[in-house]
């Protein structure tokens, strides 16, 4: 587990990357019981205007925890996160999660992170996520 005295305010995390698939967003489905047509159903995807099936948000969210949980070395450190959803995820999109400490309280060893989701689409930088917060506790 990360430990306080390793981080400091402005520091970034190390960024990860992941193309998200069909199956990524099939397990997902499956997983999380959501079975919306726009995750499953190219027809239906295209039909609400897009190219076609879309990435779950919280799909992306969870790659943004698996980001900070990997940071931190600790899954259960990670003890809030919330996020604004901004920019569909499409099927051989790569997303890339990362995040920048913003504070820490050295009272409760909590750091403060401001965190995003990023991908790059016909030449230009999209936010899946952004303006998201985490709250992480340290050792």
């Amino acid at each position: 587990m990360r430990r306080l005295s390793e981080v400091f305010v402005g520091d970034e995390l190390p960024s990860v990357r992941r193309i998200v698939t069909r199956e990524d967003v099939r397990d997902y489905a499956e997983a999380g019981g959501d079975q919306n047509p726009l995750h499953q159903d190219d027809g239906v995807a295209r039909a609400a205007g897009f190219p076609g099936i879309l990435a779950h948000g919280m799909f992306t969210m969870g790659h943004l925890a698996a980001c900070l949980s990997e940071w931190v070395g600790d899954p259960s450190a990670v003890t809030s996160l919330s996020a604004s959803f901004r920019s569909p995820v499409f099927m051989g999109d790569e997303i890339v999660a990362g995040g920048r400490v913003v504070a820490i309280d050295k009272d409760s060893s909590v750091a403060i992170l401001e965190t995003w989701v990023t991908l790059e689409r016909d030449g230009r930088t999209e936010w899946p996520i952004r303006r998201g917060e985490a709250q992480v506790r340290l050792g």
